[in-house]
């Protein structure tokens, strides 16, 4: 069952492109941001991960559109986007002043969090480069008409960055729809961005105004009634294990809202501590749904990206042509997967991916 009509690989060089804020995640371990005495870093970014793990992960052509501070911290994150192999021909590189009172590269500080001790992120990301992106900045005819696209991937965190953020993801999605390309939109309300720009109320108005132009929308449980004022899914008070099908109104009435969507996904946690979650995912179209079977008491080693590994295996299934089941399946578990390895981005292979769903478990593999 084809939910979407792709267009094929032989007309476009890139299945998907990407458009968002790549920062530098600043890791403290098993330390505390507060008290550490140094970090690992990493790449990330909501929308770029999923399109590194389409490349690394499943071995598709993907680019992203984004903008760096030319510093040694923006040729650090090109050092780290060179590894995970999504191009980088769209890349804005933008002057540096010297010490960033124009423009600067985003730096995201993340805790893993542990038992009872909640993962914690501290964002410094005023003033960056990508959040300065204006419309017209982007040649979208060179990436929708000469070169092609199967799918562009854009969501709420970009949105979020600045009033021309949002216009430049408008000019992206209205570019794609006029091509034929399928455009996805993850809600991933941040309520850290909202607070000096309208709070959740301008944070609704700007994301119902782009989910009108997309085909796909996912996020989680909780991105949905804030992001776009849907009600919220009712659970039994006592609830005490996920139950993908509590969520299914909530979805069925974002589609109803939004005729334009073809597809509504969720994906589902419920956090027992830090490092043991239920997860599930669930998609809806018009009248049907399909649930992943729920992983309880997943063990977390870090949370941070298992909804962009959802995405990125939704959208891996949808242009593979696989029906919806599956497809909702190679969501959760590469989502679980993603969430198994320090960093935003995901470490886990395909063959990984199939196994789970072949529910080969953890023994060992030699």
């Amino acid at each position: 069952m084809a939910l979407l009509e792709i267009k094929p690989k032989s007309e476009c060089r890139w299945d998907l492109v990407a458009l968002g804020e790549v920062m530098l995640r600043l890791d403290p371990g098993d330390c505390r941001i507060s008290t550490t005495r140094e970090f690992r870093v990493w790449e990330g970014g909501g929308e770029y991960n999923v399109a590194r793990a389409l490349r690394r992960c499943f071995g598709l052509d993907t680019t992203v559109v984004t903008a760096f501070a030319d510093n040694p911290v923006g040729r650090l994150l090109q050092d780290l986007l060179c590894q995970g192999g999504v191009d980088q021909s769209h890349v804005v590189w933008v002057p540096y002043d010297g010490i960033g009172r124009k423009v600067r590269n985003g730096l995201n500080f993340t805790e893993r969090g542990y038992g009872i001790r909640p993962a914690l992120g501290c964002s410094d990301r005023g003033n960056t480069a990508a959040s300065q992106l204006k419309a017209g900045d982007i040649p979208w005819q060179v990436i929708f008409e000469a070169e092609g696209a199967r799918w562009l991937h854009t969501g709420g965190i970009f949105a979020a960055l600045s009033e021309t953020t949002a216009e430049v993801a408008t000019e992206a999605m209205r570019a794609a729809k006029a091509n034929g390309t399928i455009v996805s939109y993850d809600l991933n309300f941040r309520g850290s961005l909202w607070n000096v720009a309208g709070g959740p109320e301008r944070a609704r108005e700007v994301n119902t105004e782009l989910v009108r132009l997309a085909d796909v929308v996912t996020g989680n449980e909780e991105d949905y009634p804030v992001a776009l004022g849907c009600a919220v899914a009712q659970v039994d008070e006592d609830f005490t294990q996920l139950d993908p099908k509590a969520y299914e109104s909530m979805l069925f009435e974002v589609l109803s809202k939004f005729p334009n969507l073809e597809l509504a996904g969720v994906t589902l946690r419920r956090a027992t501590t830090a490092s043991r979650n239920d997860w599930g995912a669930m998609v809806c179209a018009q009248g049907s749904s399909w649930a992943a079977p729920v992983r309880n008491d997943l063990e977390i080693f870090d949370r941070v990206g298992g909804g962009d590994g959802f995405a990125s295996g939704l959208f891996y299934g949808l242009l593979n042509g696989d029906d919806p089941q599956r497809a909702v399946e190679l969501g959760a578990a590469h989502g679980a997967l993603a969430m198994t390895t320090p960093g935003d981005t995901s470490m886990a292979t395909r063959g990984e991916v199939e196994s789970q769903l072949r529910e080969r478990g953890a023994r060992i593999v030699r």
